[in-house]
Formats: C-alpha cells, structure tokens, sequence
C-alpha cells in the first residue's frame, strides 16, 4: 500500500514523512490507534479523527464485516484501571441563567481546564458527556502508580476549576469520583467520529457514582483505589455507602490533601518496615565506606536496581545501624511528575529543612529559610533572596533587586546550594541520600554532577539510587563505588516469606509458590505475601497457617498489577508475542510459538529481540532452537491474564493441536506439559 498517496487523498500528506520514518505499512496502519497518531506528531484532533475514520474504513474493507482476528488494534484486554468521573456542579441552574453561547464558553473553559490536568498526569480524556467528563489512568499505557495519578490528577482539577468563573462572577466547582477495578477495555464502539473504546466492569459506574458524594471541588475515591496509595495523602473516612446500582455498600474515603513525605518509600510504607533479608554485605560495605567519610575521606555509593529490590529499604537500613554516630543527614527524593521542574528535589529538602507550615506568609517563610541559611553564609538574607524564586516565595520589600542575568542567577543559586552542604559537614559527618534519580530534572543532574565531584573533599557519604535505565556517569572514579543490587536466592526469599507470616508458619506449598512467583524481588514477595494473608485461603491456628482451599494459580496482588502492565505496555506492538508467550507458559520455545504466532520469521525474530532487549524475557541458545523465560513469572502472569478468557481459550488449544502435529515425541514422553493446554482449551477428554 502507498502510505503517501493514501495520505495526500485524505488532504494530510504533511504526515507522510513521520509514516515513513516510523516504517508505517499498509499492515500496521489498520493497526494504529489515537495514542499512535499523537506519537506519530499528529497533533490535531480533527486530523487524528480523519485518520482513525479513515482506518477504520481501510479495516472493514479489508476484514468484512464481523471478521474477527488476533492481534487487530486495538485489541481488547482485561487490565485492572483507575477511572476518573467529574461533574460540573449546579450547571442546569447555570443553563437557565446563561445565554446558550455564554454557556458554551463555560463548558468550553471547564473542559479544556480538566482535560489539561488529566493528561498533565498521563491520563486519557475517553469522553464528554455535556459537564461530565470521563478519563482513564492505566490505559492505553499504564504506569507504575495510576492510582496516585489520577488523585493528584484530581487535586487539580479542582484548584482549577476554582480559579474559573461565569461571567457573573459566581465561581465554578466541580465534584470528582475515582475508582480502580478489574475491568475489560479496548473494543471499540459506534462509528467514524463518534468511535470510542468501550469499558465493560463495575468501575467506571462505581466512580461516578463516587463523585456524587462529593462536595463542591472535592475527590472522593473508593476503597480499592485508597488501598493502593498507602500515606501519600490526607484522608476523611466517609464510611460504607449505599450506592445506586451495587448490591453492597461500598467504601468512600475523600482526600483532604497530598503529603509531602520525605521518601516515596515512607509513603508506601507508612510506619510499617519491610523485614530485611539478605544484605549483609550491602551494609557491610556502606559502613565501610563511612568509616572512611568520618577519616574525612568523602564517598559516593551507587545503589543501583530494578524497581522493588529494596534500594531505599537498605538506605533506611543503613541509616538506623549509624544513628549512634553524630552525622547530619539529608534526603532529595526525585519525583515522576517532576521531571522538568528544575531543582525539584532540592526546593523539597530546604521546603522540610526550614519547616515551612501550610499557612505560612511569605514573611514567616523568608524568616524560617534565613535562620535555616544562617549557619552556612555570612549574608543569610541575600541568599535568600537569591533561592526565594525557587520557592515561589516572593521578597516584597526585602528583596535587595539582584540584577543579574538569568544564567548568572542560576549559577549563584547553584552555588549556595553546595556551599550550605559544605557549612553542614564542617559541623558534622553528611549522610545523603539521594533517591530515584531516574526521575531527575536536568539542572538538578547539574547541581548532584556538581556534588559528586565535591563530596570527594567533604566528609559526606552521598548515596545515590537509580534504576537500571538511568545512564549515570560517575563509576570509574575514585571515590565512587557501584553497588548492583540481585534479587534474593530463594532460601532468602522463604526467609522473607516467613519473616512476614510473623510468629506463625505458612504451609510449605504457599511458600514454595511465593518463592516462585517472586523472583527474589523483595517488593513482590511481599506483596503477594500480604494477598495470600488477607484471601482467607488460610485458616490460622495457634502456631501456624494451614490452607483452607485451592491457591489460585495467578494470584496478582492489586498494587502490583499496575507496574507489571507497565512494563508490558512499553512493549507496544511486540505485546502480542509476549502474551502468546505467556499462555505456553513462563517458558517457551521459538519453534513452538512461530507455530502459534502470525507474524512473519522477520516479524517474529524482531519482536523477540525487542522483548530480550526489554530485559523481560531471557533468551538460551540460537535460533530456531533457542528457548525463552520471562525473567519474572509475575509478569508472566499479568501478561497472560490481560487477555481475555475467550481468545485464551483458543490460544491454548491452538498451541495443544501444534504439540500434537509438530512434536508429537515430545507430546507422547511427556503429557502432562500438553494436559493442561486441552484442559484450559475446555477439551477435557483430549486432557485425560
């Protein structure tokens, strides 16, 4: 297919040259969906609306009416999704008061207003329903945290909306309702511009049945959404609810505000500690490297590891076995939704540092952050003034006019900054921890090269965490020590299991399946730890568990559901291949799935590198006989259960029938690795 004449019919030939860049054929164009066309640049809704009715006629054509087929986009999945409904309150009294046009532009202001917030956190506005708008986080792309997203999402919202006013003047409000559930979304619905993506579940009702609880410009959540987001904001309990339409009364909780806690880790953790198991020598070495800082002799430890390991658990670690020594220490937490304020984790540490209070005037916070400078420089109020901006504090009178240029600032501010951490460990040995550094704003990367460099002089031990991804470019120098972080063995993975069971055992088979599933991953051996505890699986006896019913085989606890569909969203268009993969099983052969699969070799082998180079899958021997293992069965379980029951159904017996044609030797040696492939096909005669 000409993808450039196709175009210029359409009158949108100017995205020809991004198609082609983007290797856009006449195959994967009835596969692209609205999220593809942004990233494609296209950028105009009524473009985007043109292309996608346009691809859904090239596909009808192509397919005929009724025609289903794996793999068409977008497909539809099982997932679990946080749903956002927000209502405009009082607007019929405002149409009766409003000239229609006047009403149009209220409407218009309101929408454009939430739309903003919402995608300003990655959510996705699905529809607007007159003063209802309807948004989903966690779809088309999930994210670690969508829960929390769509909370701050609606936080701001209703500053927003606040800010807004008629024309009479009379401000405007709104009323938010968030839910998160297991629901089943992609298939698409209605026709040319009035296509949209269906979601079939219980959540988006339960949301915005939520929202009318709330008060003007407040969010409301269900429980389920206030399970997922530990101590990151300020709850009132509404208790149980009877809501229209759900047979049992439901949890509300509505969120006064978010709380800026030191640490991501202390938000999720709260007061309670993950047990620590199996870093021995990780302390070890960290407290070999403060014996040297406290001989002044700086140093700088990289903690690195994927995410849930345990890197800001072993820095909680670390700094409760020095708190006998006099040390000062310091925390810079890098945040996801700040990855382009400048200095953002900086602005944080001196915001807590100065204890700035809620209510707090500019007066009373130039006042707090001169004495918490006073130590540190001969001209406190000066370089207050000179850091007030980064704290949108404003001077008023007190501002000395700094007439300098902006570079010329930043540089000064750069340089108080470092010489507060130098006034700091003149008094005492420095402990600072700076966190997820994977999520650190360019001018923040500055100002820690910059401490990297002096820390070497210092009595500081500056450590420093980061996920695999994140490039860093200090290891090779002198003072700088790499700590790669590996996942527990599995002795040390039961050990953990058992340390969380407290004073009472589980059943030897749970543990073993924990173990399993885990990887070593302390995060997820917790997390599933805590779902087999509170599924009421186990009956709990004077000293120990024992198993009431059958475990289900994917048990994947609600908090770790986003993150693991994260890292198989990112994947985009080789998902497919790993959720064929999935349904084989957590290992899987390429002779096997090319059976299965209908992409083509070229297709296929690519899509496999892809998955390999993810870091989700690894890869033994060469092809064709090389063999594949999701290198986490969680992931391997998230991928299999996001399809839905019936085209895993047919997946399975399409790979049962490929055994018994294509490797019947093995088939016959051993039937229990074909078994179960008939028996979730819904052949149970072939499995006997």
């Amino acid at each position: 297919m000409d993808i450039g004449a196709w175009l210029r019919l359409l009158d949108l030939e100017q995205y020809a040259a991004a198609f082609a860049e983007h290797d856009i054929d006449g195959e994967t164009l009835v596969r692209l969906t609205s999220e593809d066309l942004r990233e494609l640049g296209v950028g105009s809704v009524g473009h985007r609306r043109r292309l996608l009715d346009a691809i859904a006629q090239l596909r009808a054509d192509t397919q005929g009416p009724g025609t289903e087929t794996r793999g068409s986009s977008p497909d539809a999945e099982r997932r679990q999704l946080t749903v956002m409904f927000c209502d405009l309150v009082g607007s019929t009294q405002l149409a009766e008061a409003l000239d229609p046009e006047v009403m149009r532009e209220v409407i218009r202001s309101y929408q454009d207003a939430v739309t903003q917030e919402i995608t300003r956190f990655d959510g996705s506005v699905t529809k607007f329903m007159g003063d209802g708008v309807l948004a989903y986080f966690g779809w088309p792309q999930a994210h670690e945290d969508d829960a929390e997203r769509a909370v701050r999402s609606g936080l701001a919202i209703a500053r927003a909306i606040g800010q807004l006013h008629t024309p009479a003047g009379a401000p405007l409000q709104v009323r938010v309702g968030i839910a998160t559930g297991l629901v089943v979304v992609g298939d698409l619905i209605g026709e040319g511009g009035a296509q949209e993506e269906l979601v079939v579940g219980g959540t988006p009702n339960l949301a915005a049945r939520l929202q009318g609880l709330a008060v003007g410009n407040g969010v409301v959540i269900a429980e389920g959404t206030r399970n997922l987001l530990g101590e990151r904001f300020a709850y009132a309990d509404l208790g149980m609810q009877d809501l229209r339409g759900f047979t049992e009364p439901q949890g509300a909780w509505r969120v006064i505000r978010s709380l800026e806690l030191e640490s991501r880790f202390e938000a999720t953790r709260g007061p309670r500690m993950t047990p620590l198991v199996g870093r021995t020598e990780e302390l070890d070495l960290l407290r070999r490297r403060w014996q040297a800082v406290k001989r002044n002799e700086g140093q700088v430890v990289l903690l690195m590891g994927e995410a849930g390991i345990g890197k800001s658990r072993i820095a909680v670690a670390f700094d409760e076995r020095i708190a006998d020594d006099p040390h000062i220490r310091l925390l810079y937490q890098c945040s996801p939704y700040h990855t382009n304020s400048a200095l953002y984790p900086f602005i944080q540490q001196l915001e807590r540092a100065a204890a700035f209070g809620r209510e707090d005037k500019d007066e009373e916070k130039l006042d707090k952050l001169e004495a918490l400078l006073a130590p540190s420089t001969a001209q406190p109020s000066k370089v207050a003034a000179l850091i007030a901006p980064l704290l949108s504090i404003a001077t008023g009178a007190r501002d000395p006019r700094l007439t300098m240029s902006p570079q010329r600032q930043k540089e000064e501010s750069l340089r108080a900054l470092l010489e507060q951490l130098e006034s700091l460990a003149a008094r005492h040995p420095v402990l600072l921890i700076f966190e997820d550094v994977h999520w650190l704003d360019p001018t923040s990367q500055e100002l820690l090269e910059l401490m990297v460099e002096r820390a070497q002089h210092l009595p500081v031990l500056l450590t420093i965490t980061f996920r695999p991804e994140y490039a860093q470019p200090w290891s090779g120098q002198a003072h700088v020590t790499l700590l790669a972080l590996n996942r527990l063995s599995h002795d040390l993975g039961a050990a953990m299991v058992r340390e969380l069971g407290g004073s009472k055992t589980l059943p030897e088979e749970i543990q073993q399946q924990i173990v399993g599933k885990t990887d070593g991953i302390p995060l997820f051996i917790e997390e599933l730890t805590k779902t087999v505890l509170d599924s009421g699986l186990l009956e709990e006896k004077s000293d120990r568990y024992s198993l009431a019913g059958e475990l289900p085989a994917h048990a994947i606890p609600a908090s770790l559901q986003d993150s693991l569909m994260a890292r198989l969203d990112q994947l985009a268009n080789v998902k497919e291949v790993a959720q064929i993969g999935a349904v084989i099983g957590r290992e899987f052969s390429y002779e096997l799935l090319s059976k299965i699969s209908s992409l083509t070799e070229d297709e296929l082998v690519e899509s496999l590198e892809r998955l390999g180079r993810s870091g989700l899958v690894f890869r033994r021997g060469q092809l064709p006989h090389a063999r594949f293992l999701f290198k986490h069965a969680l992931v391997r379980d998230a991928a299999y259960e996001s399809l839905l029951k019936g085209l895993r159904q047919r997946l399975h017996a399409e790979i049962a029938q490929a055994m018994e044609e294509h490797f019947a030797a093995r088939s016959e040696a051993e039937p229990e690795v074909l078994a179960p492939h008939f028996t979730e096909a819904g052949r149970v005669k072939q499995a006997g």
